[in-house]
């Protein structure tokens, strides 16, 4: 924004200071002077050595002719004293300021790893200073990951394009290759970059958080999920089990019915070949619900855990199928809970495979036994 110049508040406050002495002085010598009039006779008379009166002495107005260029004197005094003084102890004030601005300026370039880390003991200036390196640490964490997230995206985007660029070229090189096989291959191709593209689009409205809210319940959106990929389940000889309680909460229908299916599918696909089982739990606590899917599998350690929420990551140990995604499901159902004020926590089995839990707020004003419409 462009602004026109003006005074600076180290000018501003050196003005104020010096003013404030000013005043200040004024007063306590209006205060000597009322004090000498009060105290002190407009004349008197003056006294031989014979005790017999020979005049009369003006003794205020002695006094004011001694009082003024002297009172005038230290008004002076205290002007250039509070000038000189206000402008070095306004500069020491700002100096923190000054630091804040500077840091300011570089973030505003681009530069999101300078800090301020402003010394001395807490006050409003260095909490200001704290309070905008937290920021800026945020902010470059932000950045950080929108880089790495558009780095990824467009790494798993380029990878079907080439694939298909490759399928079209031997099509065209080769004529007597096989259509038929050249067409199912670009057919799942271009499923695969479709998809992507919709978890991409889900990622970006889930974090936006621009939808409508509606109560909505957790057991029932996890069990239409269940039934929607029981026959992945049984194709690939994965049991599911579910369980629970009526668990009703306020949020986006179709997202939250996204985060069950992600977290279902997950558990399926990542899981034991022939012999895996996905238990699905739903539970009310005081003041939230629990959706808790659980899967047996490879073991994972907790450096893995902490990795898997993050877009375009996926377990290394486990097990991949033609079902494994496009690396998003995890980082879509992070992002759905915390765009409705819950928390995901992922816990690997002592016995393998992992424990994935998503807490939201409970739906206000309902019980156990209510059912929740939609």
């Amino acid at each position: 924004m462009d602004r026109a110049p003006g005074v600076s508040v180290r000018l501003k406050l050196t003005l104020s200071y010096a003013g404030f002495l000013m005043v200040a002085g004024a007063l306590l010598l209006a205060a000597v002077w009322v004090f000498l009039l009060r105290y002190v006779p407009d004349r008197a008379m003056l006294i031989n050595p014979d005790d017999r009166p020979t005049g009369v002495f003006p003794i205020r107005s002695v006094l004011l002719h001694v009082f003024a260029p002297r009172a005038v004197a230290v008004l002076a005094f205290l002007l250039v004293f509070g000038l000189v003084g206000g402008w070095l102890l306004a500069g020491r004030m700002l100096a923190p300021l000054t630091r804040i601005t500077e840091a300011t300026r570089l973030a505003s370039t681009g530069s999101l790893a300078h800090r301020v880390r402003l010394p001395g003991r807490r006050d409003e200036f260095r909490e200001l200073a704290d309070a905008f390196d937290t920021m800026l640490a945020r902010l470059e964490e932000h950045v950080a990951e929108q880089r790495r997230f558009a780095a990824n995206a467009s790494h798993e985007l380029r990878t079907p394009l080439a694939i298909s660029k490759s399928l079209l070229d031997v099509a065209r090189t080769d004529p007597t290759h096989d259509t038929g096989e050249i067409i199912e291959r670009l057919h799942a191709v271009n499923t695969r970059a479709i998809d992507l593209t919709e978890a991409l689009l889900l990622l970006s409205r889930a974090g936006q958080r621009s939808f409508t809210r509606e109560r909505v319940d957790l057991s029932l959106l996890a069990e239409e999920a269940t039934e929607t990929l029981l026959s992945l389940a049984e194709k690939l000889g994965v049991t599911i089990e579910t369980s629970g309680d009526i668990a009703p909460t306020d949020g986006s229908h179709a997202l939250l019915l996204q985060l069950s299916m992600n977290l279902v599918h997950n558990a399926i696909v990542h899981n034991l070949p022939g012999q895996g089982t996905v238990s699905v739990n739903t539970g009310v606590r005081t003041e939230t619900v629990v959706l808790t899917v659980e899967n047996t599998g490879e073991k994972l350690t907790p450096e893995v855990i902490s990795t898997l929420t993050a877009p375009f990551q996926r377990g290394t140990e486990r097990i991949h199928t033609d079902h494994a995604g496009v690396g998003l499901g995890l980082a879509i159902v992070n992002t759905i809970t915390q765009a409705h004020d819950g928390t995901l926590t992922l816990t690997p089995r002592s016995a393998g495979g992992i424990s994935v839990s998503v807490e939201l707020p409970r739906s206000p004003g309902t019980l156990t036994g209510d059912a929740p419409a939609h």
